[in-house]
């Protein structure tokens, strides 16, 4: 089972949160969904609170005229069904701030059938794709972090999380490496954004990015690439997903061949 549920909140009054809030919204989540921090691979992906704010050097200040979103995300069947049953009732309280909540919308599906319908029943591939990335997205590299859309990076992140909870299993390096490859970045518009964490912060990237896949790339692999671009609005992409980093939406733009 996947699951990305997504809250609509608003405050009532100018409300002030401190910039490294996200690790206790995090914790009390995890608290009321009755599920542990922690594990290498992360069974739950999150947003942060998304919206309009201003900011000083150490806090956020949201405003009651502007609506705020919440995504949280389950990649494994317990995770998943945890956020199924979960709601915040009628508010999110935090750090003395009050959110109300106005909706909720989920999106549930599951691996097999996201394989199923993207790769087994041999669809006309997509060959473009455009993500738009909603929080700094960065990768690990060694003791440093980049934060820069590098397809390969993209790719082994999205994959790493499906060979771990998806019963299907894809591939690994050859797999990568071939990706690689086959797909470009056609344009982007991106810009840098710091992401504050309990202790310090970390760089990355936000903004649009239209992946294109080439025509001489076989059409059950492209396929593929479509399965881990569609599975990275459930699992995100890159370092951190768990504390709100590399949350990802997508857009895709089917063209005939």
């Amino acid at each position: 089972m996947l699951i990305r549920s997504t809250w609509t909140l608003s405050v009532s009054e100018s409300t002030i949160l401190p910039r490294s809030y996200n690790l206790e919204l995090v914790k009390q989540i995890h608290q009321q969904l009755g599920l542990e921090i922690g594990g290498e691979i992360p069974p739950i992906s999150y947003s942060g609170i998304i919206g309009y704010y201003s900011n000083s050097k150490d806090f956020l200040t949201l405003y009651p005229e502007e609506f705020y979103q919440l995504s949280v995300c389950g990649l494994q069947d317990v995770a998943a069904k945890a956020i199924a049953h979960f709601n915040f009732a009628e508010s999110l309280e935090l750090f003395g701030a009050k959110f109300n909540v106005i909706n909720r919308e989920d999106e549930i599906t599951s691996y097999e059938e996201l394989y199923t319908t993207l790769v087994g029943n041999e669809p006309e591939p997509s060959r473009r794709f455009d993500l738009q990335f909603i929080t700094p997205t960065a990768f690990a590299q060694g003791g440093t972090n980049l934060p820069l859309p590098v397809p390969n990076l993209m790719f082994r992140s999205w994959l790493e999380r499906w060979n771990h909870f998806a019963p299907v299993y894809l591939g690994s390096d050859e797999l990568i490496a071939y990706l690689s490859n086959a797909v470009m970045i056609k344009n982007h518009k991106i810009q840098t954004r710091t992401w504050q964490l309990h202790k310090g912060f970390v760089n990355g990237f936000v903004g649009d990015v239209t992946l294109q896949v080439f025509n001489r790339a076989d059409p059950l692999l492209a396929n593929v690439a479509n399965l881990l671009v569609q599975y990275a609005r459930f699992a995100g992409t890159g370092m951190k997903t768990r504390l709100g980093m590399g949350q990802t939406l997508i857009n895709v733009l089917r063209e005939k061949v």
